[in-house]
């Protein structure tokens, strides 16, 4: 039996959604233990992106609507209902400690794609985890990546590549999606999902909800973590 973690951080729930979907695959065998932990939004509001769109909708403002922009595009103004509803969904799920990534022997990390990389909150928090890394407490530990992006260009996968550089650094063992396990991605449908690991395409106004499938891949990710973290257990025991 091993000890799964599913660490994420969600400002529209496409995350949460996923964590839920790799949560389920991680205890499908019944022989798992699984945790979910959320990774806190900033304190102070004036940190926080989303901020920015709560101006924009009482302000009012068209010239930050306009196209130039891209506002309306993304429908900027629109989106902190959204956040502040998701939010609240997540109030019951523990927030996430050191102490937690200690008692996992697998971890799943879960973010939404920022500029082809992991946001703040999930940085943030990787440097006050400081600690671990002196340790070497994640040393030899299996871990995976799911994430969410807007549109199928725009950064799902560099996400992923870019957050594996810290977790290397703790010495974990990356784990990914391979093309034998999921023939879903193997697709020219505007669906997330990669070697890499998981994700999803929320879009751009972040109104898409995960596609079946890729819940499905996120499910066999954590299924595959939980394995290989169950193997090595094995292996250490001898």
């Amino acid at each position: 039996m091993a000890n799964l973690l599913v660490i994420y951080y969600s400002a529209f729930g496409h995350v949460f959604q996923m964590a839920q979907a790799v949560a389920d695959g991680a205890s499908q065998s019944g022989a798992h233990q699984v945790r979910i932990v959320r990774i806190p939004e900033m304190i102070a509001a004036q940190n926080r992106v989303i901020q920015q769109d709560n101006e924009r909708s009482r302000a009012g403002n068209e010239q930050l609507a306009s196209p130039a922009t891209l506002s309306k595009q993304f429908r900027l103004t629109d989106r902190y209902s959204k956040y502040e509803a998701t939010q609240a969904l997540q109030q019951d799920i523990p927030i996430a400690t050191n102490d937690d990534l200690r008692w996992a022997n697998g971890i799943l990390w879960g973010f939404p794609t920022y500029y082809g990389t992991m946001p703040a909150q999930v940085k943030l928090f990787l440097e006050m985890a400081g600690e671990l890394c002196i340790e070497g407490a994640l040393e030899g530990k299996p871990t995976g990546i799911f994430n969410s992006t807007a549109s199928i260009h725009t950064g799902h996968e560099a996400a992923i590549l870019t957050a594996m550089v810290p977790l290397f650094h703790f010495g974990m063992i990356f784990v990914g999606l391979p093309y034998s396990e999921n023939p879903e991605y193997l697709t020219a449908d505007a669906i997330g999902c990669s070697p890499y690991g998981a994700s999803t395409l929320a879009g751009p106004d972040s109104s898409l909800s995960p596609d079946p499938r890729e819940l499905l891949m996120a499910a066999r990710l954590g299924e595959r973590v939980a394995d290989v973290a169950a193997a090595l257990q094995l292996f250490q025991s001898r």
